[in-house]
């Protein structure tokens, strides 16, 4: 059990114990907000931007550019998807769980492309391309704004991409020395299958809704 332990956690012997307890806050933060998300809850924003906001600050220090530039985009669209999920009429909230249309999937398609470009000439720029990571970091960060905008958007959709990015990401940020973060996307990984889930059960009754 010992040797487990100190193959998991052994790097942050040389880390400063503020900087474990910065990122432990941060993880409890995110792995609410997303408790929040799946319950279609609107505190999932407020607590989002505390997480992502430490994080920006975390993965600067270890050379991820491109989770750095995601959380600073979580950060941005947590204060647009906490207006949109927020608007009313009469006293109704009119943005409400749904499915992407046609329309939607070419910004989509549009977003990724654009990421992807927008993270390889950030790397280029501060000479980043020397490890596989960094071309994982990219794919990742494409598929994590398209899942962030969906998310802010309120469509079921998002949590196919969240599933998707999760996946990935566990290995690279255990790669990478972030324990504590890797066991958190586990745990956002178990969160967005049960939020897909959660959310169909929603947009499941509004259909029939609609019916009757």
């Amino acid at each position: 059990m010992d040797q487990i332990f100190d193959f998991l956690f052994s790097q942050y012997s040389s880390y400063s114990p503020s900087f474990i307890y910065l990122e432990l806050f941060a993880v409890i933060m995110n792995i609410t907000s997303v408790v929040y998300a799946k319950r279609n809850n609107i505190l999932v924003y407020p607590t989002g931007l505390i997480g992502t906001g430490i994080f920006v600050f975390i993965l600067l220090n270890f050379s991820l550019l491109g989770d750095t530039i995601i959380n600073a985009y979580f950060f941005s669209m947590s204060i647009y998807g906490w207006y949109f999920w927020s608007r009313k009429k009469d006293e109704v909230f009119i943005n409400q769980v749904s499915t992407i249309n046609r329309n939607e999937i070419k910004y989509l398609f549009i977003l990724a492309i654009s990421s992807l470009i927008f993270i390889y000439f950030v790397y280029d720029y501060f000479d980043k391309w020397n490890n596989w990571t960094a071309y994982l970091d990219n794919i990742t960060t494409a598929i994590f704004f398209v899942a962030m905008w969906l998310m802010a958007r309120r469509k079921i959709e998002s949590w196919i991409f969240w599933i998707i990015g999760d996946l990935i990401t566990v290995p690279l940020y255990f790669y990478k020395g972030l324990t504590i973060s890797s066991i958190q996307y586990i745990i956002f990984l178990i969160l967005a299958v049960l939020g897909y889930i959660s959310w169909k059960k929603i947009l499941d009754k509004n259909y029939q809704k609609l019916k009757e």
